[in-house]
Protein backbone atom coordinates (compact mmCIF):
# COMPACT_ATOMS: atom_id res chain seq x y z
CA UNK A 1 0.00 0.00 0.00
CA UNK A 2 2.61 2.30 0.54
CA UNK A 3 4.04 2.17 -2.98
CA UNK A 4 1.03 2.94 -4.25
CA UNK A 5 0.71 6.25 -2.03
CA UNK A 6 3.37 8.27 -4.10
CA UNK A 7 2.03 7.59 -7.26
CA UNK A 8 -1.26 8.18 -6.08
CA UNK A 9 0.47 11.23 -4.87
CA UNK A 10 1.81 12.08 -8.21
CA UNK A 11 -1.40 11.48 -10.42
CA UNK A 12 -3.15 14.18 -7.84
CA UNK A 13 -0.24 16.39 -8.37
CA UNK A 14 -0.32 16.19 -12.20
CA UNK A 15 -3.99 16.47 -12.02
CA UNK A 16 -3.86 19.50 -9.93
CA UNK A 17 -1.62 20.91 -12.18
CA UNK A 18 -3.50 20.36 -15.38
CA UNK A 19 -6.35 21.89 -13.82
CA UNK A 20 -4.17 25.45 -12.92
CA UNK A 21 -2.65 25.28 -16.55
CA UNK A 22 -6.46 25.09 -17.54
CA UNK A 23 -7.67 27.86 -15.42
CA UNK A 24 -4.78 30.11 -16.04
CA UNK A 25 -5.34 29.84 -19.57
CA UNK A 26 -9.12 30.60 -19.55
CA UNK A 27 -8.28 33.99 -17.65
CA UNK A 28 -5.25 35.05 -19.83
CA UNK A 29 -7.92 35.36 -22.43
CA UNK A 30 -10.19 37.29 -20.19
CA UNK A 31 -7.37 39.46 -19.02
CA UNK A 32 -6.81 41.44 -22.45
CA UNK A 33 -10.43 42.30 -22.21
CA UNK A 34 -11.43 46.38 -22.34
CA UNK A 35 -13.87 47.49 -19.35
CA UNK A 36 -17.35 48.09 -20.72
CA UNK A 37 -18.19 51.76 -21.26
CA UNK A 38 -21.96 52.53 -19.19
CA UNK A 39 -22.98 56.21 -19.31
CA UNK A 40 -26.49 57.61 -18.48
CA UNK A 41 -28.27 57.81 -21.14
CA UNK A 42 -31.40 59.70 -19.80
CA UNK A 43 -33.63 59.82 -17.00
CA UNK A 44 -37.26 59.46 -16.86
CA UNK A 45 -40.24 59.70 -14.22
CA UNK A 46 -42.06 56.60 -13.73
CA UNK A 47 -45.35 55.67 -11.48
CA UNK A 48 -44.21 55.85 -7.78
CA UNK A 49 -46.46 54.34 -4.71
CA UNK A 50 -46.82 56.10 -1.78
CA UNK A 51 -43.61 58.07 -0.74
CA UNK A 52 -41.63 56.34 -3.09
CA UNK A 53 -40.43 57.84 -6.42
CA UNK A 54 -39.64 55.39 -9.58
CA UNK A 55 -37.49 56.69 -12.70
CA UNK A 56 -36.00 54.90 -15.48
CA UNK A 57 -32.40 55.15 -16.01
CA UNK A 58 -31.41 54.55 -19.10
CA UNK A 59 -27.45 53.27 -19.96
CA UNK A 60 -25.31 53.18 -23.14
CA UNK A 61 -23.46 50.06 -22.85
CA UNK A 62 -20.70 50.45 -25.09
CA UNK A 63 -18.19 47.33 -25.92
CA UNK A 64 -15.24 48.18 -26.79
CA UNK A 65 -14.16 44.51 -27.06
CA UNK A 66 -14.11 42.06 -30.64
CA UNK A 67 -16.30 39.40 -28.74
CA UNK A 68 -19.96 40.14 -27.67
CA UNK A 69 -20.41 40.40 -24.50
CA UNK A 70 -23.97 38.14 -22.78
CA UNK A 71 -25.91 39.85 -19.64
CA UNK A 72 -28.68 38.34 -17.88
CA UNK A 73 -30.02 41.02 -14.96
CA UNK A 74 -28.72 44.45 -13.98
CA UNK A 75 -28.22 46.04 -11.05
CA UNK A 76 -26.89 49.70 -10.38
CA UNK A 77 -26.78 52.41 -7.56
CA UNK A 78 -27.18 56.18 -8.25
CA UNK A 79 -25.89 58.65 -5.84
CA UNK A 80 -26.48 62.47 -6.64
CA UNK A 81 -24.47 65.49 -4.75
CA UNK A 82 -22.67 62.19 -2.65
CA UNK A 83 -25.66 60.45 -1.13
CA UNK A 84 -27.13 57.73 -2.27
CA UNK A 85 -30.25 58.46 -4.24
CA UNK A 86 -31.94 55.72 -5.95
CA UNK A 87 -31.14 51.38 -6.40
CA UNK A 88 -32.66 49.50 -8.92
CA UNK A 89 -32.37 45.72 -10.47
CA UNK A 90 -33.60 44.42 -14.03
CA UNK A 91 -34.07 41.09 -14.85
CA UNK A 92 -33.03 42.32 -18.37
CA UNK A 93 -31.13 39.89 -20.63
CA UNK A 94 -29.17 40.27 -23.84
CA UNK A 95 -26.05 40.96 -25.67
CA UNK A 96 -23.66 43.97 -26.26
CA UNK A 97 -21.99 43.50 -29.56
CA UNK A 98 -18.57 43.21 -30.39
CA UNK A 99 -17.37 46.47 -30.84
CA UNK A 100 -21.00 47.85 -30.14
CA UNK A 101 -23.64 49.22 -27.87
CA UNK A 102 -26.90 49.09 -26.71
CA UNK A 103 -29.28 51.31 -24.31
CA UNK A 104 -30.63 49.43 -21.00
CA UNK A 105 -33.52 50.39 -19.34
CA UNK A 106 -33.61 49.82 -15.61
CA UNK A 107 -36.13 50.96 -13.16
CA UNK A 108 -34.92 52.80 -9.68
CA UNK A 109 -36.27 53.47 -6.74
CA UNK A 110 -35.55 56.82 -4.84
CA UNK A 111 -36.63 56.67 -1.01
CA UNK A 112 -38.31 59.10 0.74
CA UNK A 113 -35.81 59.76 2.46
CA UNK A 114 -33.49 59.84 -0.22
CA UNK A 115 -35.99 62.51 -1.96
CA UNK A 116 -36.35 64.53 0.96
CA UNK A 117 -32.13 64.47 1.41
CA UNK A 118 -32.11 66.05 -1.94
CA UNK A 119 -35.05 68.45 -1.79
CA UNK A 120 -33.07 69.88 1.20
CA UNK A 121 -29.72 70.04 -0.67
CA UNK A 122 -31.78 72.42 -3.70
CA UNK A 123 -33.39 74.52 -0.79
CA UNK A 124 -30.05 75.11 0.54
CA UNK A 125 -28.78 76.84 -2.51
CA UNK A 126 -27.48 73.90 -4.61
CA UNK A 127 -28.48 74.52 -8.00
CA UNK A 128 -30.47 72.12 -10.59
CA UNK A 129 -28.01 72.23 -13.69
CA UNK A 130 -24.66 69.99 -13.05
CA UNK A 131 -25.20 67.87 -10.21
CA UNK A 132 -22.87 65.53 -9.78
CA UNK A 133 -23.40 62.17 -10.00
CA UNK A 134 -21.83 58.28 -9.05
CA UNK A 135 -23.72 55.39 -10.92
CA UNK A 136 -22.06 51.99 -9.74
CA UNK A 137 -23.70 48.78 -10.78
CA UNK A 138 -23.43 44.81 -12.87
CA UNK A 139 -24.15 43.24 -15.69
CA UNK A 140 -24.66 39.79 -14.58
CA UNK A 141 -23.87 36.45 -16.79
CA UNK A 142 -22.31 35.26 -19.81
CA UNK A 143 -18.94 33.29 -20.42
CA UNK A 144 -16.83 36.09 -18.22
CA UNK A 145 -19.46 35.79 -15.22
CA UNK A 146 -20.46 39.48 -13.42
CA UNK A 147 -18.93 42.42 -15.27
CA UNK A 148 -18.92 45.32 -12.86
CA UNK A 149 -18.88 49.19 -13.93
CA UNK A 150 -18.82 52.91 -12.77
CA UNK A 151 -19.39 56.38 -14.23
CA UNK A 152 -19.36 59.51 -12.48
CA UNK A 153 -20.61 63.21 -14.05
CA UNK A 154 -22.96 65.70 -14.02
CA UNK A 155 -26.99 65.39 -14.69
CA UNK A 156 -28.61 68.46 -15.55
CA UNK A 157 -32.53 68.68 -14.83
CA UNK A 158 -34.58 68.64 -18.50
CA UNK A 159 -35.83 72.01 -18.84
CA UNK A 160 -33.18 73.89 -16.70
CA UNK A 161 -31.77 76.77 -18.79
Amino acid sequence: MHASTPLLSSMHRLALACVCALALSGCAGLAGRDPLGVQVAGIEPLQGQGMELRMLVKLRVQNPNDTPVDYDGVALELDLNGNRFATGVSDARGTVPRFGETVLGVPVSVSALGALRQALGLASGSRLDNIPYTLRGKLSGGVAGTTRFSDKGALSLPGYP
